[in-house]
């Protein structure tokens, strides 16, 4: 890995300079684990001014140097201090069993991101924002239903995490829904018994390219490029596509959908037009009753994991995620 923040996106920085954007990783607790994350601040940054903030949380499996980052990045570069932090029990962060995947975990690791960059010098707390993005989009929009820190809320490419862990990806596994539980409760005994970890999903060890005849077996879609986006182009070794087994037995009674009428704050959704996963986010903005400044806006062309890294389209999202902030923030 040749970027010395470990940064894996396209166009990341690479060194520190005095009045340019800058990058400082930094740790700190939440609910008793250790956090660790990155800090963008701005070209020309004073500590003494004033500025919008935006907490940038990471997809499912992802780590800060990839697509969270990308943003926090782009954000930073319009004068925005931004934070992109690993969840707890992910990434770097601290937090046994690894790659627990629970979501209030997740969301907590949010307002903890929220925290602290209200702590940091020259943020506006009156200009707070919040970008999520896949399952980090989900646990965004489930923060954003009572923590109303966060002035504007976006999200690109939501995931429901919930819905997919219990019904099965576009539903379609709904059958199973008690077999996979039992596995879970019979995985949450087997820690008990003999601490032994059951997971879900494939252990990442290398980037693991691989050849257009096996990528043919996976579905296209979400999968097939996942496994190309974390498994080769973006792949980080703090990235993993596994979870706890135990796990499904919280995200399986999760659902971004409930209570989404809670949001009052502007939401801003974007999603590609040829993305398998814009079921959930037209799920999620049909609910959001509780604001009248909403947009849902597609990215023409662009599927789920092109989202992610692929121009013109990062380009348009960032466009439209400035414009938003900038509006109301």
């Amino acid at each position: 890995m040749t970027n010395q923040f470990s940064l894996v996106y396209a166009h990341a920085l690479t060194e520190n300079i005095s009045g340019e954007m800058n990058i400082q990783t930094v740790n700190y607790q939440s609910k008793g684990v250790e956090i660790s994350a990155n800090v963008y601040t701005p070209a020309g940054y004073d500590a003494a001014k004033l500025y919008p903030a935006i907490a940038v949380a990471h997809p499912n499996g992802g780590v800060k140097e990839q697509v969270s980052g990308l943003f926090a990045q782009k954000l930073a570069e319009q004068g925005y201090i931004t934070i992109a932090a690993d969840a707890a029990y992910q990434g770097a962060s601290g937090g046994n069993p690894r790659n627990t995947d629970i979501p209030a975990n997740r969301a907590e690791d949010i307002r903890a991101m929220g925290d602290y960059l209200l702590q940091f010098p020259g943020v506006d707390a009156a200009r707070l924002g919040v970008l999520g993005i896949c399952g980090g989009g989900g646990y965004t929009i489930e923060v954003a239903k009572t923590d109303k820190r966060f002035k504007a809320v976006a999200t690109i490419s939501m995931f429901n995490s919930g819905r997919v862990r219990r019904n099965g990806f576009l539903d379609s596994d709904i059958a199973s829904i008690q077999t996979r539980l039992k596995q879970a409760s019979e995985a949450r005994l087997k820690r008990l018994k003999t601490g032994e970890i059951d997971y879900i999903g494939t252990y990442l060890a290398e980037r693991t390219p691989l050849s257009p005849e096996q990528l043919e077996q996976i579905p296209a879609g979400l999968y097939r490029e996942g496994v190309e986006y974390y498994g080769d182009t973006h792949y980080h070794p703090n990235s993993q596509s596994y979870y706890t087994a135990e796990s499904l037995q919280y995200l399986m009674a999760f659902d971004a959908e409930d209570r989404a009428e809670l949001i009052t704050q502007p939401l801003l959704m974007i999603a590609g037009s040829e993305a398998d996963t814009q079921y959930m986010t037209q799920a999620v903005f049909d609910k959001a009753t509780g604001t009248e400044q909403k947009e849902l806006y597609l990215i023409d062309g662009a599927t789920h994991i092109q989202t992610y890294w692929k121009e013109p389209y990062v380009s348009q999202e960032a466009q439209k995620v400035v414009e938003f902030f900038g509006k109301y923030l």
